[in-house]
């Protein structure tokens, strides 16, 4: 015996607002958070949340920043601007990046200091 089921009636795709989809990445970026229990939470299944966060990354990849989070108490660091430089203090290490640095540095060079 096959059983088939036909469903009628409107097709059920859900709109995410701009400020939605912000929302949900944030929640699922945060330390320790689980893409299913986000996408649970929201009702928005985990695929989409993936290809959200890869838009991200590739949004952030083309417009040459990345994400950075830093702990602890902001300190002022002096740079001066003739130098064009970015000076970084992380846990005893001091780094300092030139403005003209090709951002694939940058961001190897932090990933190396934060592990």
């Amino acid at each position: 015996m096959v059983r088939m089921t036909l469903i009628t009636g409107a097709e059920r795709r859900r709109q995410w607002s701009f400020d939605e989809r912000q929302q949900i990445v944030a929640a699922a970026s945060a330390p320790g958070a689980v893409v299913a229990e986000v996408g649970r939470r929201w009702d928005v299944s985990t695929s989409l949340i993936y290809k959200w966060l890869r838009e991200v990354r590739r949004a952030g990849r083309e417009s040459g920043f990345t994400l950075v989070i830093v702990k602890g108490e902001p300190h002022a660091v002096a740079c001066d601007p003739p130098d064009a430089t970015i000076t970084v203090d992380i846990g005893g290490a001091r780094v300092r990046i030139g403005a003209d640095a090709p951002a694939a540095l940058v961001m190897a060079t932090l990933k190396a200091l934060r592990s």
